[in-house]
């Protein structure tokens, strides 16, 4: 999971935070590198560390979301806080030091928005996954892919949901219902097959944690 990173020299801190998180930073210049430097898989989220001129860094951060469409997270100083108020254009801060699990949620609440498209549908997101709740069509970088309803309905539900681990038993609760009487390992075939569906390079995106369940994210 990929996410853009300004400025280019981000803090040993922020780096090691989003690699802990589980994120691959990438380093751009510029906005306009947001775009030549993104990766097949698309961009979770665009982090903006804020340093000495925070009015800088939250310009930044604006641009880069009205330029790219992405949900911009910014990494402030406690001591600027105060001054946070004052910016629009971004989707959700941070405060150093970084805590990870906390940094881990807040880009994925960020990278799995539900927006409203051209038609006035609700289209959710995660990285390069767009889901139609409307249409129930998906696609992956712009490809789309055929998933039967219940493949759906759980792709949708780890969308919604991203970041925690969900046991097998919760699965089959919440989205084949309390009064579906199937095995946990119906959750196993249809996870395998989303795996499938979405490709290699995406795959990662379920984790399987060993004796519990899984995670998306």
């Amino acid at each position: 999971m990929f996410v853009a990173v300004y400025p280019p020299a981000p803090s040993s801190a922020l780096t090691a935070a989003l690699l802990g998180a589980g994120f691959q930073p990438v380093p751009v210049d510029d906005v306009a590198q947001v775009g030549t430097r993104e990766p097949e898989q698309g961009w979770v989220a665009a982090v903006v560390e804020l340093g000495d001129d925070v009015g800088l860094g939250a310009l930044v951060g604006r641009k880069i979301r009205e330029e790219h469409g992405i949900g911009v997270l910014l990494v402030a100083d406690r001591t600027v806080t105060a001054d946070l108020g004052e910016f629009d254009g971004f989707d959700d801060f941070v405060l150093t030091p970084i805590d990870v699990a906390e940094l881990r949620v807040r880009l994925g609440r960020i990278g799995s928005k539900a927006v409203l498209d051209s038609a006035g549908d609700e289209v959710l997101r995660f990285g390069d996954l767009e889901l139609n709740t409307s249409t129930y069509q998906a696609s992956v970088g712009s490809r789309p892919i055929d998933l039967t309803y219940m493949e759906y309905e759980l792709l949708r539900f780890f969308v919604e949901h991203p970041n925690r681990v969900w046991s097998r038993e919760q699965i089959l609760s919440k989205v084949w219902g309390y009064d579906y009487f199937g095995g946990s390992r119906t959750v196993d075939v249809h996870v395998r097959r989303l795996r499938a569906k979405l490709g290699e390079s995406r795959a990662s995106w379920i984790t399987t944690v060993r004796s519990v369940g899984y995670r998306f994210g």
